[in-house]
């Protein structure tokens, strides 16, 4: 069937800001006198899993913890390099041409609204995107598909007429649940070993021109 619409991801995807959350946590254990551990940083799951980690620091640093300042000072140091994003490499130029072939642009994405449009504009990418499903419109996050499926029903399209991009294997998930065909586009702290059900995987929105995308899902 014809693809009329592409949905894509937002954090790790469109722009890394999974390396940016990353630094930014880095950044506050430093403040502190340590050395965040990273193995199990990232969670199995779309949403929110910052209340863990800030678990994790207060029993690191101990008494002396003020979660406030904390968070305010992280929050401050990852916009600042949120800030400083541009768009993954070749997401613009898949962008670009699928404007040029008609195709209807979407985003699926557990973050809130806030954080996603914020640096949409920021990017210049806003403009671009037709619908939006956000976080915070469902009741569950990734892999669960229910941001996919509201994606969908505000394109008015369904899973076969749509493909979806991925940089989390729970995302893949959560896109081949709800149907659709999926591409992966593996975020750098992303194991490439877990994708096994994309449909495509590529390294980079930059190894393939846009057609040739398109055209390997068909084959």
């Amino acid at each position: 069937m014809t693809v009329k619409a592409l949905i894509f991801d937002f954090d790790g995807l469109l722009m890394d800001t999974e390396t940016t959350l990353l630094e930014s946590w880095r950044w506050e254990w430093r403040r502190h006198g340590l050395e965040l551990d990273p193995t199990g940083f990232f969670a199995e799951h779309g949403g929110d899993a910052n209340e863990a980690r800030y678990i994790a620091l207060a029993g690191a640093v101990g008494a002396a913890y003020d979660r406030e300042s904390s968070h305010e000072l992280r929050m401050a140091h990852r916009a600042a390099l949120n800030a400083a994003l541009e768009p993954a490499p070749g997401i613009v130029e898949w962008l670009d041409r699928a404007a040029e072939l008609g195709l209807r642009l979407a985003v699926a994405s557990s973050s809130h609204s806030a954080h996603v449009l914020a640096l949409l504009e920021r990017a210049g990418l806003r403009g671009r995107f037709e619908v939006l499903a956000t976080g915070e419109e469902v009741a569950a996050h990734k892999p669960d598909p229910a941001v996919y499926l509201l994606a969908l029903e505000r394109l008015g399209l369904p899973a076969a007429e749509a493909v979806a991009f991925e940089d989390t294997a729970h995302g893949v998930a959560a896109a081949r649940t709800a149907g659709l065909r999926c591409v992966a586009v593996p975020n750098p702290h992303a194991d490439h070993a877990r994708f096994g059900t994309a449909d495509l995987l590529l390294t980079s929105a930059a190894d393939l021109p846009l057609d040739e995308v398109l055209a390997g899902l068909e084959s």
